[in-house]
């Protein structure tokens, strides 16, 4: 007898605990986690196909109680829980789980609301035809290995003998310990064309092969955004691929009230739970993280999905789309992981790896049926040549075996007497009497012919790999035939990732900029026309010693740029610039642009597209004037782009998008003007480093305040004696001083419709303004002195010329006076005049305010520009 301590092993914890884990670890890995590269199953799946397989479960024989197969799965070959066999199976018979599903299921198998399957005991389930054409045929002709069960009672397949890639047609996904597989389903039709590809050409690249298998396709269809990821995951084995759901813009009716634009949903990313979607979407509403939404609800039957988001009147709703992919699971991403077990041993692999692998099974699986079909042909040959040899010899065996005492007597005689083998003698034993009829010999000699024919044919595949070739693409080409369907997911590769602009509506904005620098954005709609010579709504509360600077408005998309009196360059979207209230006073630039304490913004450009034939015209205060290509400010450094070359003590000032065939008008303070044209005759284009020409020449004591382009269709409209002369001033012309009374001047109003328009719109710093018509305006070389603009109403007063600007008669304006009053207007409001008239009343001012700026209200924004392509 032994001791106690004669029967401990001491061990080393560590390594037991090592040696423990890296069992159990590869006991999940290859045992339960992780599908075969070749049939694509993991052990359960391939269990509960096998088990119907064997209980005769085919697509042609009625539906079976689910119960009874789990009992037979649990019985003989998976020890473990029902539940978890019995989910295997429902996922394998859910069309919107699998691509292509394994599993014909009659009942309730759950549906894509996440609900849950009814119990085994109520449901029934038969194996699906392809499962049987693809993965089971030929399971008896030793085609793969088999092993015993978990307690030797049973033989089980090692793999099914899958005539498709299984793993790539239905995916698969799995935790092992330390290792994680996703693998998206793809297209049959597709898989086969690149298995075939791969035949003809076993030196095709992973790219060449998306030629035929461009990209996953998931059973609940929607789209791919882009191919890069794809490309990614099938070249490396890992990317993430974005998947969206199907939505489109509805106009639905109401009895009785106004039509609403709706987003009706039809298709869901793959695994996206649709209940679970709703209630998102309904939570986000509630919580106001989704603007723009109604109501939603589930319209979906038997004939396909439906929801319908209904919207509000005010809402966009390719905006509100976006939102909802950028925010909601309508848009997923699919971690492809290509992790499977080649050899029991966990690889991840490439498309054309995968397809390599099955192929290469695929070919052993045809050698070893060819094997099995031969052994078999050559032992049914082998009896019949011995049936033969009897038939020859009739008359003396059948002596031979009347004269023997028993039958192993007669079975040894016959052995000897004719050099037979044990089977061929048994066989001739067996043969009933009816075999010896005439017909019964030819039929046997016929079927001897037969088989030798299939033996050569059989030999001949065994030694040439190209007849098993053909033998798998015959019989893939067979299954494409009867299996294949069309693809249900779309490959968008022109569609990108969602920016933060698709998620904002192209509206018009009005942006305000004051001389301390603060900075803030408010829709158009905020301001709403105001009669001629009303005094407007405060746009801003301000510092008393602060007032406003700049005042545009543009488009939430705009890129606006920003440029200082150094001659600097800043980019900001609209959108980025922070959204107030009409009273707030905004945020400070500083915080958005890294401006120097000693530099300042002095002129604003919204632009929407950055086009090769665009020109930005800069004018600075000393009067230099050069024109720059606008493509050359496209991508501005977040620190800033030099735009142009300044003197000693000169600044930039305005800055305008001109094309060469438009014009230039420049205003001066004491109301001069002069109009040239921005062709190379007159302004040639100049890279961002220089410093430009002479603009306009000034007398001594005024200076320049503005500058607008005239588009080259207006110019074209204009009489051809005023706008294609282009002449000097004389110098006898008299010059014209604001409010001398030596200069007679014609105040004499423009009669209403005398001229359509275009106009050049004159404000004053007084609050007056009016139209004046472009063809009053005649072209002149640069650097001369102009015409007079405008004449002042009170010569004794400070009023100046404050804003000049082409304008037609539907445009709208909005006026902002240095306190932040706005006040927005029509342009035919203001009545047209002559040059040396004075203006009407356009804004009533306080006593100690006066006119800073006036901006042209864009254009309303069409549907194709606020939907964020």
């Amino acid at each position: 007898m032994t001791t106690s301590e004669e029967r401990i092993i001491p061990t080393d914890l560590r390594n037991e605990m090592s040696r423990s884990y890296l069992e159990y670890a590869m006991s999940v890995i290859v045992g339960r986690a992780l599908p075969d590269a070749r049939d694509g199953l993991k052990p359960v799946h391939r269990r509960i196909l096998y088990a119907m397989h064997e209980l005769g479960l085919t697509a042609d024989r009625p539906f079976r109680k689910c119960a009874r197969v789990v009992g037979e799965v649990l019985g003989k070959y998976h020890p473990h829980g029902d539940t978890a066999v019995y989910d295997a199976l429902v996922r394998m018979a859910q069309d919107f789980s699998m691509r292509s599903p394994l599993i014909n299921g009659h009942g309730n198998f759950g549906s894509i609301d996440n609900d849950p399957p009814a119990a085994m005991r109520y449901t029934e389930c038969r194996l699906q035809a392809l499962t049987g054409d693809a993965l089971l045929r030929d399971i008896e002709a030793e085609t793969v290995d088999f092993t015993d069960n978990f307690d030797g009672s049973q033989q089980e397949p090692v793999v099914l003998p899958a005539r498709v890639p299984q793993l790539l047609l239905n995916g698969s996904s799995g935790i092992a310990v330390g290792m994680a597989t996703n693998i998206p389903p793809h297209n049959l039709g597709e898989l086969i064309d690149g298995l075939v590809a791969l035949i003809h050409n076993p030196e095709i690249s992973d790219i060449q092969l998306m030629q035929y298998i461009p990209g996953p396709d998931f059973p609940t269809g929607g789209q791919i955004l882009g191919t890069a990821a794809i490309k990614e995951a099938y070249t490396t084995g890992r990317g993430s691929i974005c998947m969206r759901g199907v939505a489109a813009i509805e106009t639905i009716e109401h009895r009785g009230r106004p039509d609403r634009e709706a987003i009706v949903i039809t298709e869901l990313p793959y695994q996206t739970n649709k209940a679970a979607l709703i209630e998102k979407i309904a939570e986000m509403v509630n919580e106001k993280r989704l603007e723009g939404i109604a109501d939603i609800r589930d319209e979906s039957d038997r004939d396909g999905m439906r929801i319908v988001i209904e919207l509000k009147r005010d809402a966009y709703p390719r905006v509100v789309l976006n939102n909802l992919y950028k925010q909601t699971p309508l848009q997923a991403n699919f971690g492809a992981n290509m992790l499977a077990l080649v050899n029991n041993d966990p690889q991840l692999l490439t498309l054309k790896q995968f397809l390599n692998v099955f192929l290469d099974f695929r070919i052993e699986a045809i050698t070893r049926r060819t094997r099995y079909e031969l052994r078999k042909a050559e032992e049914r040959d082998h009896l019949l040549q011995g049936l033969l040899i009897a038939l020859a010899n009739l008359d003396a065996i059948i002596v031979t075996i009347r004269q023997a005492a028993d039958t192993p007597t007669a079975k040894s005689e016959l052995i000897g007497s004719y050099s037979l083998s044990e089977q061929q003698a048994d066989a001739i034993l067996q043969m009933q009497l009816r075999r010896l009829t005439a017909l019964e010999a030819e039929k046997i000699r016929q079927e001897h012919d037969e088989l030798q024919v299939q033996i050569n044919d059989l030999q001949d595949i065994l030694a040439r790999r190209d007849r098993i070739l053909e033998i798998v693409e015959t019989e893939v080409q067979q299954i494409k035939t009867v299996h294949a369907t069309p693809r249900r997911t779309v490959i968008e590769p022109d569609l990108g990732e969602i920016g933060d602009i698709d998620l904002i509506a192209n509206e018009k904005a009005l942006i305000l900029l004051t001389e301390q620098g603060y900075i803030k954005r408010m829709p158009v709609s905020t301001f709403e026309a105001q009669s001629r010579a009303t005094r407007g709504k405060a746009a801003a509360r301000m510092k008393e010693d602060d007032g406003i600077e700049h005042f545009l408005t543009c488009c939430d998309h705009d890129s606006v740029l920003f440029f200082s009196d150094r001659g600097v360059v800043y980019c900001l979207k609209a959108y980025q610039i922070p959204a107030a209230s009409r009273t707030s006073r905004g945020a400070p630039i500083v915080q958005m642009l890294p401006i120097p304490r000693d530099e300042k913004i002095t002129s604003i450009v919204p632009v929407s597209e950055f086009s090769s034939d665009e020109y930005l015209v800069m004018l600075t205060r000393g009067g230099f004037i050069k024109k720059t290509e606008l493509a050359a400010f496209s991508n501005i450094r977040a620190n800033g782009l030099i735009a142009i070359s300044l003197e000693e003590g000169d600044q930039l000032r305005w800055v305008r998008r001109a094309r060469n065939e438009d014009s230039i008008i420049i205003g001066s303070r004491s109301g001069m003007a002069i109009h040239f044209r921005c062709d190379r005759d007159q302004l040639r284009p100049l890279g961002r480093a220089t410093r430009g020409v002479r603009a306009m020449k000034l007398k001594a004591g005024d200076e320049l305040i503005g500058m607008d382009i005239l588009p080259s269709a207006i110019l074209a409209t204009l009489p051809v004696d005023e706008a294609t002369e282009v002449e000097e001033i004389e110098t006898e012309e008299l010059e014209v001083v604001a409010g001398n009374d030596e200069v007679e001047i014609e105040e004499l109003e423009v009669v209403a419709g005398a001229s359509t328009g275009p106009w050049v719109l004159i404000v004053t710093t007084g609050g007056y303004g009016k139209r004046v018509p472009v063809a009053q305006f005649k072209l002149y070389n640069r650097a001369t002195k102009g015409k007079i603009a405008t004449k002042f109403k009170n010569r004794k007063s400070q009023d100046q010329l404050a804003a000049l600007h082409i304008v037609n008669e539907e445009d709208e304006l909005m006026l902002v006076t240095s306190r932040g009053i706005i006040i927005r207007q029509v342009v035919k409001a203001i009545p047209p005049q002559s040059r040396t008239a004075t203006g009407v009343r356009v804004q009533r001012l306080d006593d100690d305010d006066a006119i800073a700026a006036v901006a042209l209200v864009p254009p309303s924004v069409g549907d194709d520009e606020v939907e964020a392509e």
